[in-house]
């Protein structure tokens, strides 16, 4: 053996007995560590998440307390923004355009004025009118003299029958002259008043589509602007037919069901108002029931052809136990929440009803007053000591959570499972 290698090996033979029982010692305190937090056999690879609570430590938690209160049950869905009532406004009469009465976009009365067609040639046609009329009266007169005449004459034989019967027939016709002069006097000036254009009701009036100094033509199919009603608007929407029958027999018992409106993000509530009215049968295709829903929409947060997200007060449940939702996890077996008691969390299995972006409605498993882990549930399990502390983040109550499972677009629709 050379003699740079006879040195290493000799301090080897000499300190293997304090290596080996330095090597059994580490093992020893480790497996001693993992035995007393239930770690699993490897040690510290139990992968992430494990934090100074996994050894058998203290876990910083969280709590939220159960409550007692009212929680309303809402049935939301995707609805759309529509007019009571939209007009098209055109003219009745041709003519030149000669004046503009409104602003584009600007709120209209019912009986405003609108536009104005150039009055002249119908006031000229009135004009001729009246005199046909009074020519058709002179005429009338002359006749029913003629006639009384042609009585007195025939009383005393003076006359033929044949020419008493003619006069008469020339009486009527004068009669029936009369009468068709009339109505054309009233054409006139039907149409005389149609060169005013108003508004047939109250609304917000539209771009216009024909400028001052063009002709018009009488029911063109451009119209000269359009009108749609938003105060009130209404919203329709639909939903599933499983959804049903608690709405339509609050709905066939006259109750006036609220209904609010919000933004497509759910983060701005929009307006309130109250559902209207169904529809009488059910999409074959969809499966699905129609509804409308009507708001006062003062403030004009609601515009026709709007998307929107709707949600419809079906029902409150009074006195229900309430739990942040972000307290109550999901695992194989189903909901359970980490009871808190004496330093230490409990697993206990519950079951949830319905569901908001705040709040969880518990049916069993839980009592008011008690206390659940509601932070920092990924470090504990069954039986961990724990330390309750405040300021980690928000409130549930401030927070946003995102879907859970059994929780979104169906949240307060039945039990998570």
């Amino acid at each position: 053996m050379p003699a740079s290698s006879a040195f290493p090996l000799s301090i080897v033979r000499r300190y293997w007995p304090w290596l080996v029982l330095l090597i059994l010692l580490g093992g020893a305190f480790f497996w001693w560590q993992g035995k007393g937090s239930g770690a699993p056999a490897g040690g510290p690879g139990m992968g992430p998440g494990m934090g100074r609570g996994a050894w058998g430590g203290v876990t910083p938690v969280r709590v939220a307390t159960v409550s007692q209160g009212d929680f309303a049950v809402y049935l939301k869905a995707l609805g759309t923004v529509s007019a009571l009532n939209t007009v098209s406004v055109r003219s009745r009469v041709a003519g030149e355009l000669v004046e503009l009465g409104f602003n584009e976009g600007q709120t209209v009365q019912q009986g405003q004025l609108l536009a104005r067609i150039d009055p002249r040639p119908y006031a000229v046609a009135v004009q001729q009118a009246e005199g046909a009329l009074a020519q058709t009266q002179a005429q009338l007169r002359n006749a029913e003299q003629e006639l009384r005449r042609y009585q007195q004459l025939a009383e005393d034989d003076s006359i033929a029958r044949q020419t008493l019967d003619s006069q008469r027939a020339l009486v009527e016709q004068y009669r029936g002259q009369l009468k068709s002069s009339q109505a054309s006097l009233a054409e006139a000036r039907l149409n005389l008043q149609f060169t005013r254009i108003s508004a047939p009701l109250s609304g917000r009036a539209g771009l216009r589509q024909v400028d001052v100094g063009n002709l018009v033509a009488a029911n063109d199919s451009t119209p000269l602007l359009t009108i749609t009603q938003t105060q009130p608007i209404a919203v329709q929407f639909t939903l599933a037919e499983s959804l049903l029958p608690q709405l339509i027999e609050a709905v066939r018992a006259g109750q006036r069901l609220p209904v609010e409106a919000w933004d497509r993000s759910e983060q701005q509530r929009l307006a309130g108002g109250e559902l209207l009215s169904m529809d009488n049968q059910i999409d074959a295709t969809t499966g699905t029931l129609r509804f409308k829903a009507q708001f006062a929409n003062q403030d004009e947060h609601l515009l026709p052809n709007q998307f929107v997200n709707v949600r419809v007060l079906a029902s409150t449940l009074k006195d229900s136990l309430l739990l942040p939702v972000a307290a109550v996890q999901f695992g194989n077996q189903g909901n359970f929440v980490f009871v808190v008691k004496d330093q230490q969390v409990s697993l206990r299995a519950v079951e949830v009803g319905p569901s908001d972006e705040r709040h969880s409605v518990i049916l069993s498993g839980l009592s008011v007053g008690e206390q659940v882990v509601l932070e920092g549930t990924d470090r504990l399990k069954d039986g961990a000591r724990v330390e309750v502390v405040e300021g980690l983040s928000k409130p549930a109550s401030e927070a946003a959570p995102g879907p859970r499972p059994g929780q979104g677009e169906g949240a307060g629709r039945g039990p998570r499972g």
